[in-house]
């Protein structure tokens, strides 16, 4: 089959296409013939060796822990019922997903609702779990006015949706005249380029100087301090970015939650399955829609490429 593999740590370039052995199902395992992998920001730290919530792997790699496709081969003890069913997951620990076929164990399955494709699948499996997780920490409602920064991300567009639909009024940040426009037909009231220094203006002409109650920052940095002091007092900052572009101190009394890690799941005790549940039901509601950039399994290297640059918008997958 063939396969993204990486031989030695470093720039985007280093990600191959390979002719490697298709992989065999284990006890316990499925074979899933891949419709699409989702690309993470993570995978491009561990592409460079760095530390991360996953240790740096073994070399060579088979990089992607998000994998949509259909079930085409069985392990001892799986269900015979499971061959050939639509499924999407996460595989967890275990790299293995930019490939035309990788391996799951069963229990980490789970099937793709009716009318999502297998792109948007991986896209709730991963970054649509990790918005309802961070959603769970956030109380929104009519009176809520709800600042995005990162709006045209992956986890920003689902956020803007979210926030709509709870009636909040929605400020959609974005870099750029295009990802502005994406982030305004996405429903944000009011969407700005972060780009321009003249967007902390058009938020105070539209919005007042203490408006913003709740903020949802991936970037931190000068972009979420204005923000902060935009905020109103008892105002509630979620940051789920990697980012540690600390924001300049604020005068405003604003609540400060980092919502990635172990804080995103205790609210369901630990169960990570309980986040991507909800996730793909919500998506099948049509209440979350993800945003898809696609890139053919050969150029994963690009794909990472314009992950780092921040040239993406919305969940960036490779189709084999």
């Amino acid at each position: 089959m063939h396969a993204i593999r990486l031989h030695a740590f470093g720039p985007a370039e280093n990600l191959r296409l390979d002719t490697v052995p298709d992989p065999v199902p284990g006890p316990g395992q499925v074979r899933v013939a891949v419709a699409a992998a989702g690309v993470h920001l993570v995978d491009t730290t561990l592409r460079r060796g760095l530390p991360g919530p996953f240790p740096p792997p073994d070399l060579p790699t088979v990089p992607g822990r998000e994998i949509a496709g259909t079930v085409d081969a069985l392990g001892d003890g799986v269900d015979p019922a499971w061959l050939g069913r639509p499924v999407v997951t996460h595989l967890g620990a275990a790299p293995g997903g930019y490939a035309a076929l990788a391996v799951a164990n069963v229990e980490r399955l789970h099937d793709i609702p009716d009318g999502l494709t297998p792109a948007e699948a991986v896209a709730m499996i991963g970054t649509g779990r990790t918005t309802v997780g961070i959603l769970q920490y956030a109380d929104l409602g009519p009176d809520s006015v709800v600042a995005v920064t990162a709006a045209a991300g992956g986890i920003g567009t689902l956020l803007v949706q979210a926030a709509a639909h709870a009636g909040a009024q929605v400020i959609g940040l974005a870099g750029g005249p295009d990802k502005v426009a994406r982030v305004a037909a996405n429903g944000a009231h009011l969407a700005l380029d972060y780009l321009d220094p003249a967007w902390p203006e058009a938020l105070r002409a539209r919005y007042g100087d203490r408006a913003v109650t709740v903020l949802f920052d991936a970037v931190g940095g000068d972009v979420a301090g204005t923000l902060t002091d935009l905020s109103a007092d008892g105002g509630h900052r979620l940051v789920y970015g990697f980012t540690d572009d600390e924001p300049p101190a604020s005068t405003r009394d604003v609540t400060v939650t980092h919502v990635l890690g172990p804080t995103l799941l205790a609210p369901v005790g630990g169960d990570i399955r309980v986040l991507e549940t909800r996730s793909l039901a919500e998506a099948a509601a049509g209440r979350l829609r993800p945003a898809i950039q696609a890139f053919p399994l050969a150029d994963a290297a690009a794909a990472h490429r314009a992950l780092e640059t921040r040239a993406t918008t919305g969940k960036v997958v490779l189709i084999p």
